[in-house]
């Protein structure tokens, strides 16, 4: 039972439904488990041990809020270990049906772009957004995976999760975005295939970059936005009937 409550407070936390400001309540979630609570705080505090959750004796039990420099050191150490997992995966004889998988996922993501432009919407909406996201992680998580190194691979799934939460805000990706990335994942399958390390550690290396910045850029965003939402009474001052 305490797999089973760690497994879907964890599914929550990616989700975005167990949101930062909001205290986590063991009977809520023991109600929607069918269990008692017994479980319930044991899974959360292993997840409070892996950092995905905090806890303190004012807030209770919430989701970690990422700060800038936190989403900062999680790509570095995603980077250290991809970019290691690329250069073991071009050196390898890979298997047919995992690189079949891989390209399968990568193309997951040119069919959420064809679907965008179908629709004639500028940019993804939430539900397209997190599909994306799942995309995007199981590609990463597959590239790890074909590595076979199970110890990097669990520390990565962690950092990624982590990652996860904060991508759930990130603004929705337009057509042009979606095919760039499509693209870079392409080359850095060609360049494994090809068994160039050098050029799929590179490709890598830029392309987890790339979306560092963009991470970056959309907490900008949102620290401005959460900014402004608290300081318009000061802007604006008292109303008046």
């Amino acid at each position: 039972m305490r797999e089973r409550a760690y497994s879907y407070i964890q599914r929550q936390i990616a989700s975005g439904a167990l949101k930062p400001d909001v205290p986590i309540s063991e009977l809520v979630l023991a109600k929607e488990l069918k269990m008692s609570r017994t479980p319930i705080r044991e899974a959360l505090g292993q997840l409070v041990a892996e950092g995905l959750l905090d806890q303190s004796p004012n807030r209770g039990t919430v989701v970690v809020q990422l700060g800038r420099q936190d989403i900062i050191d999680l790509y570095e150490l995603r980077e250290a270990l991809e970019v290691y997992s690329a250069r073991k995966d071009a050196q390898s004889s890979l298997r047919p049906i995992d690189l079949q998988r891989w390209q399968d996922l990568s193309d997951e993501i040119r069919n959420l772009k064809n679907e965008l432009e179908k629709s004639g919407k500028v940019a993804l909406n939430a539900d397209q957004m997190h599909r994306f996201v799942t995309s995007d992680l199981s590609f990463h998580n597959m590239l790890m995976r074909m590595a076979v190194n199970g110890r990097m691979l669990k520390v990565v799934n962690e950092t990624r999760l982590l990652i996860r939460i904060f991508a759930i805000r990130r603004p929705g990706y337009n057509p042009a975005t979606l095919e760039r990335i499509h693209q870079q994942h392409d080359a850095i399958i060609q360049a494994v295939t090809g068994h160039d390390p050098e050029l799929a550690t590179q490709l890598l290396a830029d392309h987890i970059r790339t979306s560092l910045k963009e991470s970056l850029d959309a907490y900008d965003l949102w620290e401005q936005e959460t900014s402004l939402r608290k300081n318009i009474p000061t802007f604006f001052g008292p109303t008046h009937d």
